[in-house]
């Protein structure tokens, strides 16, 4: 039998998180005890959610992240590589085998920022991934990117690049800063150089 009002999964991972106000939350938790289609999402959607959940924890997404993360991290007696280039500057780096997690720290000034965006470009400057819309506070100067540790250990040296852009109230684009990374194998195994 297939549901009528079949709950969107944003809703459901809401509704996982405990972020519905109440009135929401019930009305879902209603449809859900009548509702085995809807059921089976929810439990797809704590699945994904756990699945992406071990991978941040594993240092395996790049993402931005907090200090309170890192702190966290350590505390759990994980090894977080951290460099920190100035803007406009570059920064020798590698990993190592004991290395659990891998950032870069990115000075800006984001006080007329009204969304930031991330970029990861390949040593000639061509974009290869963004992250739009990211996570920043105006007043902490910096923003943290996790970069994926599986990746850089088994990552040929190589140098990339990384760009952050402010967007004011007209949606224009501004330079924040460019950091370069320039990253050295020291791992044997495939992709050595």
């Amino acid at each position: 039998m297939s549901c009528a009002n079949p709950i969107d999964a944003p809703v459901l991972a809401d509704y996982w998180l405990g972020a519905l106000r109440d009135r929401e939350e019930e009305t879902v938790e209603e449809h859900l005890l009548g509702c085995d289609q809807c059921g089976a999402r929810l439990r797809e959607v704590i699945a994904l959610a756990e699945g992406v959940r071990k991978l941040a924890r594993a240092g395996s997404l790049p993402m931005v992240v907090s200090d309170a993360f890192l702190e966290r991290a350590a505390a759990a007696g994980l090894r977080v590589r951290e460099y920190a280039p100035p803007p406009g500057g570059s920064v020798q780096c590698t990993v190592t085998a004991e290395d659990d997690i891998l950032v870069g720290r990115l000075a800006a000034n984001f006080s007329a920022a009204k969304r930031v965006d991330l970029c990861i470009c390949d040593d000639r400057g061509f974009e290869q991934i963004r992250l739009r819309d990211i996570p920043f506070n105006s007043a902490a100067g910096s923003v943290i990117l996790q970069q994926p540790i599986t990746y850089a250990k088994a990552a040929p040296s190589e140098t990339l690049i990384a760009r952050l852009f402010a967007f004011d109230d007209s949606g224009r684009e501004r330079l924040l800063g460019e950091y370069t990374f320039n990253h050295t194998r020291t791992l044997p195994g495939p992709g050595a150089w």
